[in-house]
């Protein structure tokens, strides 16, 4: 089994994996608008420019995914506390990275540090309200 983390955004889709990419490097396997779907040409201009499905790999095997949610069709963004991502990377060094690459801009809930638990661990909210853990563990890498 896969597990690939799939977001959604009110618009900004493509500006918040323009800057996850900023920090896992890579290419996008997809990046589709609105207006590629059947009868796209029929929505507003705003719709057409929405994304519909964008991935970005960022492990071995783990794509990012995410599209916009469309008002127009009565669907309402509701972000909440109910899903993090969480990232378990091979280095303290990479956790450090990713955690200050992912949370400029954002709030962070917990720095990184040695946890009781014998993780190197940070939580924070990025700057487009994505929740996400670094959990780095030595024995596990």
């Amino acid at each position: 089994m896969k597990v690939h983390p799939y977001l959604n955004f009110d618009g900004r889709a493509e500006e918040a994996f323009n800057f996850y990419k900023s920090v896992f490097g890579g290419e996008f396997l997809a990046n589709m608008k609105m207006s590629e779907v059947p009868d796209g040409d029929k929505l507003s201009k705003e719709d057409q420019n929405r994304t519909m499905h964008i991935a970005l790999p960022i492990g071995k095997d783990t794509l990012l995914m995410a599209s916009d949610i469309m008002p127009s069709a009565g669907h309402v963004l509701q972000a909440g506390s109910q899903t993090y991502i969480m990232l378990a990377p091979e280095s303290r060094q990479e956790a450090d990275r990713l955690f200050n690459g992912l949370s400029k801009g954002g709030k962070v809930e917990m720095a990184m540090a040695d946890m009781f638990w014998g993780d190197y661990f940070g939580s924070f909210i990025d700057k487009f309200g994505i929740r996400w853990m670094i959990s780095f563990n030595e024995n596990q890498s």
